[in-house]
């Protein structure tokens, strides 16, 4: 979008350089692996500046609790990040996927018209779940019997 508005310079250079990041973003192939990246990274980062996991094992440990088998404190810590850095990249590589399935669809159906975004299909999932949750709670209610 912003090489668009650079298209038009006067400066030849950047046209020509607008030009060029067009042309290059319009590469279905470069385009996919470069917004996967981008999603994979930036889960990491987002992960990286909400779980912390030295004030975690901090407040583990002030609190008396402990993780079964592992030493309070510099442990605990370590053993938190190995387990979040494991579950961060499950998460990513779900999540990175979910982002270009709608490119993957396109490229195999060639329909242009229908994109279904990788977060409509993560709403339509957890609509799904909590309904199926809603559904399941009202058969459970109706079956307990009170005093």
């Amino acid at each position: 979008m912003i090489a668009r508005f650079f298209q038009f310079a006067s400066t030849v250079w950047i046209a020509s350089a607008a030009d060029f990041i067009i042309r290059l973003f319009a590469n279905q192939i470069f385009y996919g692996v470069f917004y996967f990246v981008m999603v994979f990274t930036f889960t990491y980062f987002y992960t990286s500046v909400v779980f912390k996991p030295e004030q975690i094992a901090e407040n583990i440990q002030k609190q008396g609790g402990f993780i079964p088998g592992i030493r309070p404190g510099r442990n605990t810590e370590d053993y938190l990040r190995m387990t979040m850095n494991r579950i961060v990249l499950a998460g990513a590589l779900f999540l990175g996927l979910i982002a270009v399935l709608p490119l993957v669809v396109q490229s195999f159906t060639s329909i242009q018209t229908l994109t279904v975004g990788g977060t409509s299909l993560l709403i339509v999932v957890a609509v799904v779940i909590e309904t199926v949750k809603q559904i399941d709670s009202q058969l459970v209610m109706r079956d307990y019997e009170g005093l």
